[in-house]
């Protein structure tokens, strides 16, 4: 049977309905554009553009703007409803900002990271603000028999000079609601703007500052238990038995049972990790009572062996073995070196690189080593669950709510129209949220238990149970004619379980004979994405080594990296590089007029300069660093990054100095290892984090100014912090740094 017109997809479909009271309500569609046929209110069929968030008018005038992205610091809840105020016209102090439920019908997949939030829905946003306004300004113009031409608006009020009329949107918003949603409607011009590229305050700033419950932490409902999981203690293992009659015991403790989070041959998503399959789960009245009687648990734990893992994809059903190895950080880091002497795949090849070496007069060759590194968010991993057989409700903090839902339909065995989730404030994210599978674990506990649950990790839990930034290292290779000119370049770059190249970003395309190559080593130790996945390490190795190289040349760092610049800009190699070399020079030419690259004020400090271009972004850093009792300490940064517009000036700044405080904290002290697939810095006492005293004194933001619409910004900046750090740590230590954490070669726990 052929689907009707009107019989459009929950994903896919715009309502326009009146609100009690008479507002107009506008959902947004990211995904199509389609019609909605008359409902029981009376409201005609209804087009809209590609939008994903929505706008609420009251009769009273009050605008209400939901924000779709979940929010964990960067400021979405912000920036995007400024999008929308911008093109809607009305007073951003009068607007009311609220976090939108997941809601796959009005809002499509949602998804905070990727650094996407503000290229993706800029030109959707705006649309819906601009749309919105003129169909309130249709309204009025029929009301008052005047062309619309005549009229204008300003904060959210509707004029027409001529008359003198004037009325709030509120008193169209009905009126407004009943109009076809026309096509086309004109948008601001950028030099317009008085909402968005001003500096305004974080919408939830005065709840944070004040410890309203926001997070997922915080949340209660009436009847909830409190539920903490045992899993093994090292990668590769899992339970034989276990003894709960002590646990049973303790006070407040209602059960002691186990789940299976997927069961054989389940079909895993891309987001659907699988570090401990068979879990062991203590349910009680509150978090203390739980935490000791798990302590009572008497587990014999045994190795697991292979694990075979089926993953779907858009090539269909594969099977991934998953190998049941004891890991050591030792043998892996030896592991790593061997297979680096291994032939490997090649990603890219420009000219004749063998034949370059060949003939070259010097060949600079270096490796690069990194840890695997944990995200550490403040607030450790918590959901809510409320499962029944007809429904389940969950609240909490949550990346990606949209790639979740499919994966506890099938968990559950419940339609996603049944599945409601909640997106509470996360304490962090970084990518770790970004992967549900501590959600689908409160549900069938919730189930399981047949109450309402919250399951709470504690730190150590966090530590222990994944997911981690892989474990990295690149060889790069350089050759050098009599005339030390550059004439080829070689980067060789593997990991466990996965490598960090980028093959087609800088210096590819700005030197004749390039090649990049990659290999991987499989592992049991579950690895996802952290924060800037991939160009965190590979910047750092690669801005390192340009460094090294400009040395051995005998030119200046900057210098160095705009000459290769240019060359990209006016006889590019190749045709696939991903970078715009205009925008990658402006970055280091800001960054080097800001900080004074070569003023004779800054000779008391040691200087590193690095940049990168990745999720559709430019940044460079100069780092000033000093040495105290042989230990590093950043005294000051200057960054200088193109993103395009800048929504919000304050926010976006705060995000650069969070981005760098971190990537700082990351590449002087960040490091996970293992001993016998336990992990070996379970807590904040061993994992070594950067301390208050220890971040810079000042860290100076510049953006490079252009009417370009807006990219990534939440990770763009970190990536090139780690690569200046190590660069002003050569010049203060006088030797050159080839292997992260830099600053804690005598913590041997940290070290690698």
């Amino acid at each position: 049977m052929e689907k009707s017109k009107t019989d459009n997809s929950r994903r896919t479909f715009l309502k326009t309905s009146l609100l009690a009271g008479g507002g107009l309500l506008i959902h947004f569609s990211g995904l199509a554009k389609l019609s909605l046929p008359h409902n029981d209110g009376g409201v005609p069929a209804v087009k809209w553009t590609e939008i994903n968030g929505y706008v609420k008018i009251s009769p009273e005038n009050i605008v209400t703007i939901i924000c779709p992205n979940p929010e964990f610091g960067q400021n979405v809840m912000t920036s995007l409803p400024m999008i929308v105020a911008e093109e809607l016209g009305v007073d951003w102090k009068k607007v009311v900002v609220e976090m939108g439920p997941h809601d796959n019908v009005k809002l499509g997949p949602q998804f905070t990271g990727g650094s996407n939030s503000m290229r993706m829905y800029w030109k959707p946003l705006r649309e819906a603000g601009a749309t919105a306004r003129h169909m309130l300004m249709l309204a009025a113009a029929t009301a008052w028999s005047v062309p619309i031409d005549e009229l204008t608006t300003k904060d959210g009020v509707i004029f027409h000079d001529k008359s003198g009329k004037n009325g709030t949107y509120g008193e169209f918003a009905e009126k407004a609601s009943g109009i076809p949603v026309p096509k086309g409607v004109k948008l601001k011009e950028v030099k317009d703007f008085n909402v968005v590229r001003s500096s305004q305050k974080n919408v939830e700033g005065a709840k944070l500052v004040s410890g309203k419950p926001l997070f997922g932490l915080d949340y209660q409902h009436e009847g909830m238990l409190i539920a903490m999981i045992q899993h093994p203690p090292a990668f590769g293992m899992t339970h034989k038995s276990f003894d709960a009659s002590a646990a049973l015991k303790m006070p407040g403790i209602k059960d002691v049972f186990t789940i299976k989070l997927y069961e054989e041959g389940f079909e895993q998503g891309g987001f659907d990790v699988r570090t401990f399959n068979d879990l062991i789960v203590v349910v009680g009245k509150t978090t203390w009572e739980v935490m000791n009687a798990r302590k009572k648990l008497i587990v014999e734990w045994v190795p697991v062996g292979d694990v075979i893992n089926t993953m779907g994809g858009r090539s269909g059903k594969t099977e991934v073995v998953v190998p049941g190895e004891l890991e050591n950080t030792t043998t892996q880091l030896q592991k790593m070196l061997d297979y680096a002497k291994k032939p490997a795949r090649q990603l890219r090849m420009d000219g004749d690189p063998e034949t370059a070496f060949k003939n070259a007069a010097e060949i600079i060759e270096r490796t690069y080593n990194a840890p695997f590194l944990a995200h550490n968010c403040m607030e450790p991993m918590n959901f809510f669950a409320h499962v029944t057989e007809e429904k389940a409700l969950l609240v909490g903090p949550l990346q990606a709510p949209g790639w979740t839902e499919p994966t506890l339909a099938k968990v559950l065995k419940l339609p996603a129209d049944k599945i409601e989730i909640q997106m509470t404030r996360m304490g962090g994210g970084f990518g770790r949220r970004a992967y549900g599978h501590y959600l689908v674990e409160a549900a069938l506990i919730s189930k399981k238990a047949n109450a309402p649950v919250k399951l709470i990790y504690s730190r150590e839990d966090d530590s222990t149970y994944g997911v981690y930034r892989p474990m990295y290292t690149a060889t790069y290779r350089a050759a050098l004619d009599s005339n030390k000119n550059l004439i080829a370049f070689h980067v060789k770059g593997g990991g466990i379980p996965e490598h960090a190249i980028h093959a087609n970003r800088f210096p590819a395309g700005a030197i004749d004979n390039y090649l990049a190559e990659s290999w991987e080593i499989p592992s049991n130790i579950t690895v996802g994405a952290f924060r800037a996945p991939r160009s965190n390490f590979n910047a750092a190795a690669e801005q390192c080594f340009l460094d090294e190289l400009a040395e051995a040349m005998g030119k200046d760092p900057i210098d160095f990296r705009l000459e290769l610049l240019k060359r990209a800009k006016e006889n590019p190699v190749g045709k696939n590089n991903e970078y715009d070399a205009d925008r990658y020079a402006g970055v280091l030419e800001l960054v080097r007029d800001k900080s004074g690259w070569n003023g004779a004020e800054h000779k008391k400090f040691s200087r590193g300069v690095a940049a990168y271009f990745c999720h559709n972004s430019y940044a460079a850093h100069v780092v000033d660093l000093t040495l105290k009792d042989g230990q590093p300490y950043v005294e000051q940064v200057f960054s200088a990054v193109d993103c395009g517009i800048v929504i919000n000036p304050d926010a976006a700044v705060n995000m650069i100095q969070g981005a760098v405080v971190d990537g700082i904290g990351n590449s002087l002290y960040g490091g996970l290892t293992h001993k016998d697939g336990v992990v070996k810095e379970n807590n904040f006492h061993s994992y070594r984090l950067i301390r208050m005293h220890e971040a810079p004194k000042k860290i100076e933001v510049s953006f490079v100014q252009n009417d370009i619409d807006p990219t990534g910004l939440g990770e763009p900046p970190f990536p090139p912090v780690f690569g200046a750090v190590a660069n002003a740590l050569y010049k203060a230590s006088g030797n050159r740094h080839y292997q992260q954490p830099f600053a804690l070669s005598k913590i041997e726990s940290s070290s690698i």
